[in-house]
């Protein structure tokens, strides 16, 4: 009986072993898992590593300026108007979001975007400026966006600094919107997307997504700012936003070979069009254009 009682222990001793040896086996399967998840998503945002045709291109010591022809939708009617598009790279500060003024390590490398609208309603103009401040590297957010609008009734502004959520200050003319501080979880911009585009367009977001619209049409709208539902497609050369709680509509169309340069856009907002068609593509450090015999520019750029 003592022999048996022995062969008994050990047997229940052994098989307690290898359900314990089971257990610990899942545990560390299910690490591994999550390893292999976590380093899935970080291969999804590994930095956009540029080659010879983009350095050379976009670290000329020039900007590339474009002009549009612009028909924008306002108040019911179409306006006549001129549109351009301002890309350059700057080195930027991370911790004060502004362009550096010496070289650094510790710069960012953006590809920062100024892009401008004019045109009058009736007897008075409007002007209009966003600016877009995006890392090279593409793994990221925009760094900062703002955008002011001038016009004879008044002028508003509104900036968004990415910190560890997306800081707004905004400021306007309208005791409703009169002075206001608030944070935003991050989403997709729709700001940075033209920035993006022209790094690779193949790596524009797609399908049902969330994304802030551009703030020139928040401020126009007078909508919230936050994250609406799109719909966003890319095509050969062409890239759509579809946001069905604005009745809006935009779509972007772009050489579909490098530099991506982009040829035309054109927004729907529930019927009411606004297109833009390129006149004209130059590449100049501009900053340094200030002559009177500099003018001659505007004319290449047919903005005279």
């Amino acid at each position: 009986m003592k022999t048996k009682d022995k062969l008994l222990a050990c047997l229940i001793i052994s098989f307690f072993s290898i359900l314990t040896s089971c257990s610990n086996k899942d545990s560390k399967n299910i690490a591994i898992s999550s390893v292999k998840t976590e380093n899935k998503t970080a291969s999804t945002t590994q930095a956009f590593q540029p080659n010879k045709k983009f350095n050379d291109y976009w670290y000329a010591g020039e900007a590339e300026i474009s002009s549009y022809n612009l028909e924008q939708s306002r108040y019911g009617e179409t306006r006549n108007g001129t549109a351009v598009l301002i890309y350059v790279t700057e080195p930027f500060l991370e911790n004060k979001q502004v362009k550096a003024d010496n070289n650094n390590p510790t710069n960012i490398n953006v590809l920062k975007l100024n892009r401008t609208k004019n045109f009058t309603t009736g007897i008075y103009p409007y002007s209009i400026m966003q600016s877009t401040f995006y890392p090279i590297a593409n793994n990221q957010h925009a760094i900062k966006v703002s955008c002011s609008i001038q016009e004879w009734c008044g002028h508003v502004y509104t900036q968004l600094n990415n910190r560890e959520q997306f800081e707004i200050d905004s400021h306007s003319y309208f005791e409703n919107q009169a002075d206001n501080n608030f944070k935003l979880d991050k989403n997709i911009l729709e700001n940075e997307l033209w920035t993006q585009l022209r790094i690779d367009p193949k790596s524009l977001p797609t399908g049902k997504i969330n994304i802030i619209p551009s703030l020139e049409f928040i401020r126009l709208k007078h909508d919230p700012l936050k994250a609406y539902e799109v719909s966003a497609t890319l095509d050969t050369g062409s890239y759509t936003l579809n946001y069905p709680s604005l009745k809006r509509k935009l779509t972007i169309n772009f050489n579909p070979e490098f530099p991506y340069e982009i040829l035309n856009w054109e927004e729907n907002i529930n019927g009411d069009i606004t297109k833009a068609t390129r006149l004209k593509t130059i590449k100049s450090a501009y900053w340094s254009k200030k002559s009177k015999k500099d003018e001659v520019l505007r004319e290449t750029l047919l903005l005279q």
